[in-house]
């Protein structure tokens, strides 16, 4: 069966691609659907793995590549044949990804296993085609909203599978199609973000429709019981509340506040009972587990100035290494966990000096953002200024919540990321250009 699923998918690859490159310079609506599968791929992955090594619990375990990947590379093609009529461009911030990329490479000087780097190094060049892609196909705010109907399907799709979980299987916190249910958290959160600064701030939003998607995420995100995500998602619609009413107060966005305020409350009264019984079970031992291999992480950052090799950290908290030496382990088999946080994580792989560059990259296209909606505050283009908005809300919860938690490295996040940084580029871009359609 293994061997039939590798046929199929070289034939996707070799067959696939050609004949989607082909339909969708002929049909519009094939093209928008490779739109759509852009999206919906980041959420619902379907990978195949090359030389997999299933049982390092690294963040990356083998050469993956998704349909994801195979609709970017079609829709690559499709950019490529146009570039006279609409010139390619490297993506808003690209140097520093590539100095990122660079120290990541560098890192591998120190690996022990080198397979394990070059796994991780795979994933992040597929990410940068995304995000090439992405940026490239976004020409005007209109594309972005396209993006936004693709999100609402999206959202409605994991709602299904929450709920199928939840009351069906029996899952006490639900995930949906992710690989966790801190990942399901994070992706949702700005897909609500987005939801409800579009029903807040756009006087054409269907007020039912986008109140079900925006309720959708809440529920999703409540059925995963994640604490942290409930205060994060919380804390993005705050700033969305405040951001929106300085934008422009209006009876419409009361009436919404309302409406939300008395449909969270029966959501929460329902679900009250399982949160409760979550904060009652949740292990005592969780914080000190995570200031534990904080300190592993600091002790592999601080030995070595380029890291001790990237997605060598599952292999290095173990013996014979020494870095996790002070961690107590019930026996010599028992294997030490990931850091949980993706800053010290990026510190203790590829360095100090490696995490100041992300950081640095995470700062900047949040400014940048920042400074779209400064942009866009005069004239007709103000109504697209709900999606700095969102942006300036689910951002800052995604930065908060990686530092308690290494999800970013999980591909769905990483995709997701590299979509939201093409969006704030693209947006700059029209804004340069002042082409506002």
């Amino acid at each position: 069966m293994s061997e039939f699923k590798y046929i199929i998918f070289f034939i996707v690859i070799f067959l696939g691609i050609p004949i989607g490159f082909m339909m969708a310079k002929k049909f519009p609506k094939v093209e928008k659907f490779l739109w759509f599968l852009l999206l919906f791929f980041t959420a619902s992955t379907e990978d195949i793995n090359f030389f997999s090594m299933e049982l390092y619990r690294g963040t990356s375990k083998g050469f993956e590549i998704g349909l994801v990947d195979v609709t970017a590379m079609i829709m690559f093609l499709v950019l490529l044949s146009r570039r006279e009529k609409y010139p390619l461009s490297l993506p808003l911030g690209s140097s520093l990804y590539f100095i990122y990329f660079a120290f990541s490479c560098i890192s591998i000087i120190n690996s022990d296993i080198y397979i394990y780097s070059f796994f991780e190094l795979w994933k992040m060049t597929r990410m940068y085609l995304y995000f090439f892609v992405i940026y490239n196909l976004i020409r005007s705010f209109k594309d972005i909203e396209e993006f936004l109907k693709y999100m609402c399907i999206i959202v409605f799709f994991i709602t299904v599978m929450v709920l199928k979980q939840k009351y069906l299987e029996g899952m006490f916190q639900a995930r949906g199609p992710f690989p966790h249910q801190n990942s399901l958290v994070m992706y949702l959160i700005v897909y609500g973000s987005f939801f409800l600064s579009f029903l807040l701030n756009a006087k054409r939003s269907n007020l039912f429709l986008w109140t079900i998607a925006f309720g959708a995420c809440a529920i999703d995100i409540l059925a995963t019981l994640s604490r942290g995500g409930m205060v994060l998602f919380s804390l993005s619609i705050f700033i969305i509340f405040i951001l929106s009413y300085v934008h422009k107060f209006s009876w419409r966005k009361v009436g919404v506040a309302g409406l939300l305020l008395i449909l969270g409350t029966g959501v929460l009264f329902k679900a009250s009972d399982t949160i409760m019984e979550r904060i009652r079970t949740a292990p005592k031992e969780s914080v000190s587990v995570r200031l534990i291999l904080a300190k592993a992480a600091q002790n592999m950052a601080n030995e070595k100035i380029f890291g001790i090799g990237l997605n060598n950290f599952a292999l290095k908290i173990n013996p014979p290494y020494s870095y996790g030496s002070h961690i107590q382990r019930i026996d010599d088999e028992e294997k030490g966990g990931l850091v949980e946080t993706i800053y010290l994580m990026i510190a203790a792989e590829t360095g100090w000096l490696n995490m100041a560059v992300f950081m640095f990259m995470l700062l900047f296209f949040y400014f940048k953002n920042l400074s779209n909606y400064m942009k866009l505050k005069h004239g007709k283009w103000r109504k697209y200024r709900y999606i700095c908005i969102a942006l300036i809300g689910a951002l800052l919860s995604i930065y908060l919540q990686s530092s308690w938690e290494w999800v970013l490295k999980q591909t769905n996040n990483f995709y997701q990321l590299m979509f939201i940084f093409a969006i704030i580029g693209a947006i700059r871009r029209i804004i340069i250009k002042k082409d506002f359609k």
